[in-house]
């Protein structure tokens, strides 16, 4: 199921994600730092989306109290209904 999440405090203003029998098939940022949303994309895609929620959630980017990582494990959580 393909979802769209607004995400808070970075640089990207939209996470699109989906995730097919508890799979992440794809996932795209708009906007921000194409070459480390690029590298988050390569290493997730293909995951499990409950382990990539936990290996991502709570990384931070200095003192914005959240990341590009972080916020990506929300958009899962809410993709996946957690």
């Amino acid at each position: 199921m393909k979802t769209v999440y607004k995400p808070k405090n970075i640089c990207a203003d939209e996470i699109t994600v989906d995730i097919e029998n508890g799979k992440i098939l794809d996932v795209s940022f708009r906007n921000g730092c194409a070459g480390n949303h690029g590298g988050i994309v390569s290493l997730v895609k293909g995951m499990n989306a409950e382990e990539a929620v936990a290996k991502l959630s709570g990384i931070q980017c200095g003192s914005r109290g959240t990341s590009c990582p972080d916020q990506l494990a929300v958009a899962i959580s809410e993709n996946l209904g957690l």
